[in-house]
């Protein structure tokens, strides 16, 4: 299993559809590249194959909802800098998070 993603976080993301109604979902999970303004915001996800399929909402060059995989998370590498995830993050409403996110668009 994934240090990135451990079964207990992967188990606890509702499947996709399941937000998809509400004004306001929760995160579930919260990645990010330290010393950059990257980061994903997870709000669903499943199991596709051999990797899981994140639907969230993404800070990077701009930001906007969409999917992304763990695979993709854990490949990124830079001078040895690689995506973390906030381990004691609880769920939490995206309209909070953005409101904190430096330049997000609310």
């Amino acid at each position: 299993m994934s240090k990135l993603f451990p079964e207990d976080l992967q188990n606890a993301i509702p499947p996709f559809r399941t937000q998809e109604f509400e004004k306001d979902p929760l995160v579930y999970a919260v990645f990010f590249f330290p010393g950059s303004g990257w980061t994903w915001f997870v709000t669903e996800g499943q199991p596709e194959g051999d990797d899981f399929l994140f639907f969230g909402y993404v800070i990077g060059f701009e930001a906007e909802w969409g999917y992304f995989t763990l695979s993709e998370l854990e490949e990124v590498e830079i001078h040895g800098m690689r995506v973390e995830r906030i381990n004691d993050f609880v769920p939490t409403p995206i309209s909070d998070l953005k409101k904190q996110a430096v330049g997000s668009e609310v």
